[in-house]
């Protein structure tokens, strides 16, 4: 009942304890009353999580999904009465049951205790409207920003932006909650702000922040470190130190070459709070079944201090830097539907959105790259588990 092996690749499993799991989900702080109660907390939390690693997105497909295994959930989890909860029950879950700052916390000590990790370098910050909870005839919805771990596809914090709010304002509270020392923190160039940059330095942590016509002077100033030098007669100005690092990818039908060049701010002549390297990324995209190609520019300031090596790292960073969009927004909207499904309360869009982040976490430490194929995958190692004593 505990395990159920997930083949990779041949020869290779991972393992998923269902019962280790359903028993940290019976410890998540429960808000219902004991009046009426027909399942626990626990029960109906692992019932949510199997139904969507089996491909289910709503609480609808949910509760069908359960109903079509009643039997076999109540012998696999030793329950009393058939498994079947119903739809009404999985939106009062998400919808009043759960406190989602609680369950992020235990979802993310879960990770941690059973898969490791949670120690990566880098963290990204980024923020999602869900698109379902906009009203009719409004242009605003709930609004979640969310630190998030490219590397390990785990959000280590998630929190609700509020209306009177934008991300700007509220990256400092997110902030405030991490634990930042020897981590890196990277944003798009909204949060290229001064306030943030100091935030960040406070809390221990470096910031890599991509500059773009949001901060004019700035950009201007750094796009003069990577211009050639106007010559004289009779005067010569030495060229300033910089280290160059470059990568050719080939993925899904196009060809991306990626050279980034850093250059240290020695004199701080920039004055922005702890900037220490400035670096310049070009990016060559060509696909060859399509004829086209293309070609950017961006720039960049870091407050790591500038070495050797760090165009190499700084190069792999900005890479991943953009896994919170790939790997976290795309796969909720895309895979698990989430955009789709037409919520009205904000404290049910994050529970949503808290349990599609650990349905995304769980497949990437299980070794997935793709959350489809993993989902199809489990949907057909599950049943054949549960099924099997028949």
């Amino acid at each position: 009942m505990d395990y159920i092996t997930l083949e990779v690749e041949k020869n290779e499993g991972r393992l998923l304890n269902i019962g280790g799991l359903y028993a940290v989900f019976e410890q998540v702080n429960d808000k219902r009353q004991e009046k009426g109660k027909r399942y626990t907390i626990g029960l109906l939390l692992i019932v949510v999580i199997l139904a969507k690693l089996c491909g289910e997105n709503t609480p609808y497909g949910i509760a069908e999904w359960a109903k079509m295994r009643a039997e076999e959930l109540q012998n696999l989890f030793g329950y009393h009465r058939c498994v079947c909860p119903s739809n009404k029950t999985i939106q009062r879950l998400m919808d009043t049951s759960l406190e989602d700052e609680n369950l992020q916390i235990t979802i993310r000590r879960y990770l941690h205790r059973t898969y490791g990790g949670q120690q990566s370098i880098l963290v990204t910050i980024d923020g999602k409207t869900l698109r379902g909870t906009i009203p009719k005839g409004k242009t605003r919805g709930v609004h979640l920003l969310a630190a998030y771990l490219p590397e390990e596809g785990v959000v280590l914090l998630q929190i609700e932006v509020s209306q009177k709010e934008n991300e700007i304002v509220a990256v400092p509270t997110l902030l405030q909650q991490l634990d930042l020392k020897g981590r890196v923190v990277s944003g798009d160039a909204m949060f290229t702000q001064r306030e943030i940059s100091v935030a960040v330095l406070a809390q221990g942590g470096d910031y890599l922040w991509f500059v773009k016509n949001n901060q004019p002077t700035l950009h201007e100033d750094i796009q003069r470190y990577f211009q050639e030098v106007e010559h004289a007669s009779g005067w010569h100005i030495p060229p300033l130190p910089q280290t160059v690092a470059e990568e050719t990818i080939k993925q899904s039908g196009r060809l991306e070459t990626r050279r980034l060049t850093a250059i240290p701010d020695k004199e701080n002549y920039l004055q922005w709070p702890g900037g220490n390297t400035v670096f310049k990324l070009e990016r060559h995209v060509v696909r060859p079944q399509k004829g086209d190609e293309r070609s950017q520019v961006v720039y960049g300031i870091t407050s790591l201090v500038y070495t050797p090596s760090l165009a190499k790292q700084l190069l792999a960073w900005t890479r991943g830097h953009w896994g919170i969009e790939n790997k976290l927004h795309y796969r909720r909207d895309v895979t698990l539907r989430e955009d789709a499904a037409r919520m009205k309360q904000s404290h049910q869009a994050q529970v949503v959105a808290t349990l599609n982040n650990f349905v995304i976490a769980l497949a990437t430490y299980l070794g997935f790259s793709n959350l489809a194929s993993a989902r199809r995958v489990f949907q057909a190692k599950f049943d054949a588990l549960i099924f099997s004593a028949l």
